[in-house]
């Protein structure tokens, strides 16, 4: 479930937090050239009704080399759809279904219960509300012939598991194109975003797991 709690952050720092119209002003030992900066990410973003993504997730570990998976990303609202390589998850707001792929096994928890252990997006709403990370500008580079200006992250509090996110945005789209988190025990992950599809018509069946999909799944639920 590690790997999920950085891709949730990741995901939800893109097509959530940026979008909260309080947030900004309530970052007050925050950068304020880079408050400017997520202003105008802010104001993009609160254009999507919902989103997809295809992205590339990098986790280089220490003296264990470096991994990629690929997967793709949909959200509408709280409700989301990630799938990956090994697994897939789905949220409705209400319930979240973890699909285990090799071994065809399916486990259903309630949205608090899955969460645990990881930022939600409710949960990650509530950090920034919370004023628990301060940011600023750091570099402008160049990557792939177009500017991008980084920004990193701080969290306040110490029982978190990274000491920095490094968040990468376009200057001439002012979308994020790359998030980075930092992990205390020398790990990375790096989320590269292939492609971003704002407001895509998403049904409500794609947040939702069918048995009938998967013949001769097996289901553990940890539902109370």
């Amino acid at each position: 479930m590690r790997k999920l709690f950085f891709f949730f952050l990741f995901s939800i720092l893109i097509t959530a937090a940026f979008a909260q119209k309080n947030t900004m002003s309530k970052a007050g030992d925050s950068d304020p050239e880079a408050t400017a900066i997520l202003k105008k990410v802010q104001k993009k973003y609160e254009t999507f009704n919902s989103v997809g993504m295809d992205f590339s997730l990098i986790i280089k570990v220490p003296e264990m080399g470096e991994e990629v998976q690929k997967g793709k990303m949909l959200q509408k609202g709280e409700n989301y759809r990630l799938e990956m390589k090994d697994q897939l998850v789905l949220y409705n707001g209400q319930t979240m279904w973890l699909y285990l792929k090799a071994l065809n096994e399916v486990q259903i928890m309630d949205a608090e219960e899955g969460a645990e252990g990881m930022l939600s997006p409710k949960d990650l709403v509530k950090i920034y509300e919370q004023k628990d990370f301060v940011y600023a500008l750091t570099n402008r580079v160049k990557k792939n012939g177009k500017w991008v200006q980084q920004i990193e992250f701080k969290p306040l509090k110490e029982e978190v598991d990274y000491s920095k996110l490094r968040v990468s945005i376009e200057h001439e789209t002012n979308e994020v194109v790359q998030i980075e988190a930092f992990g205390k025990d020398g790990t990375r992950y790096t989320l590269v975003i292939n492609e971003l599809m704002p407001n895509v018509s998403i049904a409500d069946a794609n947040f939702k797991f069918n048995k009938a999909d998967y013949p001769d799944v097996y289901v553990e639920d940890l539902r109370y």
